[in-house]
């Protein structure tokens, strides 16, 4: 189906839809959080990378990655329309975690990245929060 926008046009409408962040990913975060007494943390911090939650007492920065946004193979999804435009953006997205992480450890925080599908495993994401294996 051929898009009725010019490229220009399209991505003048796109630069203007804004995140309104992943709700359900954090929501169940914030959950884990609360069933297993993880306190000091915060949202919406302003610290370079915008990350999800911080824990600003512990230099500790945690983002929760959607799982088809940057680039996780765990379902092995990819978009059968427009492939080149969401292989650049992912590609694009990655290149950001990257710089973000770097930033970050370079400033002294502790960056945890967690994959959207590894919210499943309460085992292994209390491990990965409380260092036991990140």
């Amino acid at each position: 189906m051929a898009d009725t926008f010019t490229k220009e046009q399209r991505s003048q409408i796109m630069r203007q839809v804004k995140s309104s962040r992943n709700k359900s990913t954090e929501l169940n975060l914030i959950q884990f959080f609360k069933d297993n007494s993880i306190k000091g943390w915060r949202r919406s911090y302003n610290l370079f990378g915008r990350p999800d939650f911080v824990f600003p007492l512990t230099k500790k920065a945690v983002f929760v990655d959607g799982c088809f946004w940057h680039g996780h193979n765990c379902r092995n999804t990819k978009p059968k329309d427009n492939k080149d435009y969401w292989q650049q953006k992912i590609s694009r997205n990655k290149k950001r975690d990257r710089a973000v992480t770097k930033t970050l450890k370079s400033n002294g925080w502790t960056v945890i990245r967690i994959w959207e599908c590894q919210l499943k495993n309460e085992r292994a994401l209390r491990n990965k929060l409380t260092n036991k294996s990140a």
